[in-house]
């Protein structure tokens, strides 16, 4: 069990969040997978026999969803970032996460259809603002500030100053 944990309030839909999340993010090399299903007793807040509480794995790290009724909403102040090697991992997680009522925002940034917040970016984005180049950086960050759903091909180009190569819509 990790020291910290994320503890997500959901109003009713802990479980259908955690296996969506599961079902994201079963690609990596260690496994996606809900650990533990806690239902609630007589006398909650919540019926009982429903879910209470779900704790689950992504990339092993422990996370746990608790409904416990829409008193309280997620809000973009917090998020979870998400690094990404290429384009077709971002590609993939983009759609999965804002697929069924997700919506975009800006700079790799989207809200899951639970209101949830992620942070989409690729690992090359780190490694330039991490670099001495602030002209480089200047022109990543530019480039970066006018999409919503990353693009590293535009990226790299403005990196190495040079005109992007036409993608096609970009906040799709």
């Amino acid at each position: 069990m990790n020291k910290v944990t994320p503890f997500l309030w959901f109003d009713t839909q802990a479980h259908e969040a955690a296996k969506l999340y599961v079902s994201v993010f079963k690609r990596g090399k260690k496994p996606a997978r809900i650990t533990s299903v806690t239902r609630y007793p007589d006398g909650g807040p919540m019926p009982a026999g429903s879910v209470m509480t779900v704790e689950f794995e992504l990339g092993g790290e422990s996370f746990t969803a608790l409904n416990a009724g829409p008193h309280f909403k997620f809000t973009p102040a917090i998020s979870f970032v998400v690094h990404c090697d290429d384009q077709k991992e971002v590609d993939h997680y983009w759609s999965k996460l804002i697929a069924g009522g997700g919506a975009p925002s800006q700079c790799g940034w989207l809200t899951d259809k639970f209101g949830l917040s992620w942070q989409i970016v690729p690992k090359m984005m780190l490694k330039i603002y991490g670099g001495k180049d602030r002209a480089k950086s200047n022109r990543v960050m530019a480039a970066m500030m006018t999409m919503q759903k990353l693009d590293v091909a535009a990226l790299t180009a403005a990196a190495a100053d040079k005109p992007p190569r036409a993608r096609g819509k970009m906040a799709a």
